[in-house]
Parts: structure tokens; sequence; C-alpha cells
């Protein structure tokens, strides 16, 4: 078909003039790569991420190596509106102020809706957990919580004798629901004995090593020294473990903070901050609540999601967003703790209308109730040609059996299965070390149900108040192929939202014959898989790669 083609524009070329789009093809390094030492590495590069493994070594997605080589003469030919829903972004960032979206219809300030989409001065976007007056809701329970703190009432002392049929499959759900509360509430208190635990020993660990090193110590100290006794070897064990996991005194706090959170918070089956929102939250119809304050109480999470995708390149400052000429939509719909299934279709549905090529969804939960109010919203967004990226979730599990919500999958709770959103990708996290190491320990997987991986460990981005920072987890890994997608939208307008899906996919780095250990519980045996068990695609996102599928198929 090729050569047809070649001939056929030969022909065309004597009478009319006719040249052929030059193909892309990727550079080879002109010299060795450096050897990059990854079993004694604490920390990658910064932009590790965005690296080539062919010059690096670090298995990123060869996104500078596409602007170096084939975007350099090149300029986007439309912008991208890529809508963050998430906790809430810091607009004012000096690395991402320039980027973010800008409802032109919109008169700032004056109180009105003056493009009358039903949200009062969206110049920004939209927060649907916040009230009129101006307050916000920060802290929210579980939806595992929600669901028990609705049922225990009915059916803790319930004569199951007397139930009808309906109440008899409620109470076997209840059942259900009850036992999952009551294990995740026991796992609470040994992550906080183990935490406990671990603060003692490390103390007990530095004492020792700070005795015989006779002051401070380093890593490649710990690593060199040959204990000669049972206190030396405990403590340089302990210590290890400490440093290889960036382990310190600030994490530790943070993570009791958390622990704290969740008993108070999360897990609370009394407790309930709906009322700040103001909203009628049995009516799952309703769609104008909430108010514009985009940025939230906390948008430490949405702020570093943003950055990943759009944070403005080479102004000198911070980092560089994967996208060029991309706008970024702030959505605020989830709290710290469970989002839920009414906001988060709302959210869509604003996305959607407001202009939103591409919906990025770093969230999700184990359960649903009202998954039909969010289905319609997929569907609709799918509709409407809006690429959505859903990050996988962190909780080391197999998502063809322990779902996250939400899922592609539409109409399947109670009412039948009424077909898949074909505008989707569920994305999972790697990492930058090469071997057994190379999935995110935390990261979802799945063979049918995760379409591809792509970086989200020790992900450096954006914070608030112009802060940088790592994180990791699927929510960075999804903004990755967000930025992507946006990168392919910008400079290949002609291919479909559906096009742009099918290039993210057929052009993933495979690695066959990579043997990885299977993200699993703490409890659980650690498991040697292939890679290309945990996905769909087999791979891992690459730029450069599809960026040469986006010109092929452009052709």
């Amino acid at each position: 078909m090729k050569s047809r083609i070649l001939f056929f524009c030969s022909v065309i070329l004597f009478f009319y003039g006719c040249s052929t789009s030059q193909k892309i093809v990727k550079p080879t390094p002109t010299q060795p790569v450096d050897s990059v030492d990854f079993a004694t590495m604490l920390e990658p590069p910064e932009d590790w991420h965005l690296l080539d493994e062919d010059f690096t070594q670090f298995r990123g997605i060869s996104s500078e190596l596409a602007y170096e080589h084939v975007l350099d003469n090149r300029s986007p030919e439309q912008e991208v509106v890529v809508a963050v829903i998430d906790g809430g972004v810091d607009i004012e960032h000096e690395d991402l102020k320039e980027n973010i979206w800008v409802n032109e219809d919109e008169i700032p300030g004056n109180g009105k809706d003056d493009d009358e989409n039903g949200y009062v001065d969206d110049v920004h976007g939209w927060n649907f957990i916040g009230g009129p007056d101006g307050e916000n809701v920060d802290h929210d329970t579980f939806e595992l919580t929600r669901i028990y703190a609705r049922l225990h009432p009915k059916y803790s002392d319930a004569d199951t004798t007397v139930l009808n049929t309906r109440e008899r499959k409620e109470y076997r759900y209840y059942r259900e629901i009850a036992g999952g509360y009551r294990y995740e509430i026991e796992k609470l208190l040994n992550q906080y004995d183990n935490i406990q635990s671990l603060e003692q020993n490390m103390s007990q660990a530095d004492k020792i090593l700070t005795r015989h090193f006779k002051g401070t110590y380093s890593y490649e100290d710990v690593q060199e020294m040959q204990p000669q006794d049972q206190q030396t070897y405990f403590a340089k064990n302990v210590m290890n473990y400490v440093m290889e996991n960036n382990i310190d005194s600030t994490l530790i706090a943070d993570q009791k903070e958390q622990i704290y959170h969740f008993a108070k918070y999360g897990y609370n089956p009394d407790f309930s901050p709906r009322h700040i929102v103001g909203d009628n939250y049995e009516d799952k119809s309703e769609r104008y609540y909430g108010n514009n304050d985009v940025g939230g109480p906390d948008p430490t999470h949405g702020t570093h999601v943003a950055g990943i995708i759009g944070a403005i390149r080479n102004n000198r400052v911070g980092v560089n967003g994967i996208a060029s000429n991309v706008r970024l939509m702030a959505v605020r719909a989830v709290p710290d703790g469970d989002e839920r299934d009414k906001d988060v279709a709302n959210a869509i549905r604003y996305a959607v209308d407001n202009g939103a090529d591409i919906i990025n969804m770093s969230f999700g939960k184990s359960h649903s109730p009202h998954k039909e109010v969010v289905d319609q919203a997929v569907r609709y967004a799918d509709e409407n040609g809006v690429l959505m990226i859903h990050a996988a979730g962190n909780s080391s599990e197999n998502s063809d059996r322990d779902v996250s919500y939400p899922t592609d999958v539409l109409g399947t709770q109670g009412n039948g299965h009424k077909g898949t959103a074909g505008l989707w990708l569920t994305v999972g996290a790697s990492s930058w070390k090469p071997n057994e190491e190379f999935v995110g320990e935390f990261s979802n997987y799945g063979d049918r149900t995760v379409d591809l991986f792509a970086p989200g460990v020790d992900i450096y981005s954006t914070m608030p108040d112009n802060e940088y920072e790592r994180q990791q987890g699927t929510s960075m890994a999804a903004p990755v192929v967000s930025g992507a997608a946006a990168l392919l939208m910008s400079y290949y307008p002609g291919l479909s939202p559906a096009q742009i899906r099918d290039v993210i996919l057929q052009s993933v780095t495979t690695y066959p014959d990579q043997m990885v250990t299977a993200p699993h519980k703490a409890n659980a045996e650690p498991e040697s898989v292939s890679f290309s068990e945990l996905s769909a695609s087999d791979g891992v996102l690459n730029v450069f790669r599809a960026l040469q599928a986006a010109q092929e198929m452009s052709q």
C-alpha cells in the first residue's frame, strides 16, 4: 500500500507538486550513555519521567527528546483544554498562572452568571464541594463509611426472620459492608502500631550508629559497615530500610497525622460536612450548587497534577509540563476523603459543557452507590468527544477483580451491562527503577481494566505557594498521559479523540522479557510476573513513538 501511495504522489507531483510528510525517525545516541547505578540511587533526576531510556537509561516518556528533535521547528496548531477534576488547583502559581483556563464569557467578580451556564463567576472553573457563603468542604468520610452509616441503624439489630426479599438482599449487602468497615478500622490500628514501632527503632538505630561513627554518617557509610555484634547489625538493617525509603521524622509525623484524620473523619460514621455545600444531596439530578473557589482549603494534590500536565515550558522557573499550548480548567470535586458520585458526575458535565477536550481524573474509590449518575455523565462526555483519563488506584490490587470507581464499564450496578466508554484510558504507575521494581509498589493493575502504564513514582511538580515537590501515585501517572494526549491534540488537530487514544495505545514501549514484582498488600507474599500481564497494552507511554504514529495516521 505504501508504494502505491508514493507512486500516486509522484504522478500528482508532475502536475501540481506534491510532498510527503517527512517520516519521524528517532535519533540514536552519538556517544555511550553514562551508566546509572540504580541500586544505590536514592532519587532520580527531577525530570526523569520526561527522559528517553536510550539516552539516559531512565524509562521516561521521551517527551523532551520529541521536543528537541521533532517539534523544535513546529508550532502547536490548536489550544487544548484539560479539565483537572481534583481537590483544587493553585491558579496563582508562578509556573501555572499563564496556562490556567479563562472563561472569556464571564465577567470576574460581578456576582452574575454572565454566560448563563448556571454557575456564577466561574472564571477559571468551579467548586462542587463549596458552599454559597464561600465555605468549603475540606475533610469528608470514605464511601464505605457513608454506606455503613446509612445501613447500620437499620440492620445492626434487625430481626432477619421478618425481612422481605428486598430487605434480605440489602441486609446481605450490609453484612459485607460492615465486615469491610471493621477490617479497615483494625488495619488503621495496626498501621499506627507499626509506625510507632518504626519510630522507636529509628531512634534506637540512630543512637547506635552515631556512637559507632562518632558523629554523623551517610548512606554509603551504613552500606559499607561490617557489623560485629547484634546491636550494630540491627542498626544497619533499620537504617538501610529508612534511608532507601526516604523515611524521616517529617514523613512519620505525616503518617501519624493521616491516621488521625482517617479516624476523625474518613472512618467516623458520625461525621458529615455536607451541610456546608447546601445542596439537596438526595437529589442526584441537581447540578447548580457550589462556589467558584477552585483552590479550596488544600490544593496540594490538584496543583501537583496540573503541573505535570501543563506547567509553563522553558520559562526558567520550576518544571516543564508535558503539553504546550494547553489551558488547565480547575474543577474541584475531591475532598480529603472519598469524592461523592453526585459531585463527580456534575464535575464531568461541567468540564464537557465548558469546552474541555480532556478530563483528568486522579481519584477513585472502592464503592460507588450511585454509579448510574456517574455513568450518565461519562456517557455524556463520550458522546461529546471528550477524552477521559483515570488513575488506576493505589491499592496494590488487580482491578480485573477489585474495581476502582469510576470506570469505563457503564451500567453494571443493578441495571445490566450497557456498554463501555470508548474515550477512556485507565493508567497504572511505573517507576524509574528498571528491574523488579519497575512497577510502583502501590499501583493497581489489570490485564483487562488498566490500559497502560506511565511514570508515577517520585514525580517532581508544582505545589501551592510557588513550591515544588516530589509525589507518587497513579494520581501522577494519569496526568502524564493527559499531558501527552494534549500535546498530540495540539499538534495534530485533524485526529479525532478516538484516534488520539489509539495512537497512545499503539505506540507504548513494551518490555516482553521484563519480570517485575507484582504490587501486593504488605502481608501478602511477593510474586514475580511478566510486566506484560499487568495492562491491556502491555506497555508504558512513549511520546516520541506516539508522535510517529500520529504523523503516520494524519497522512
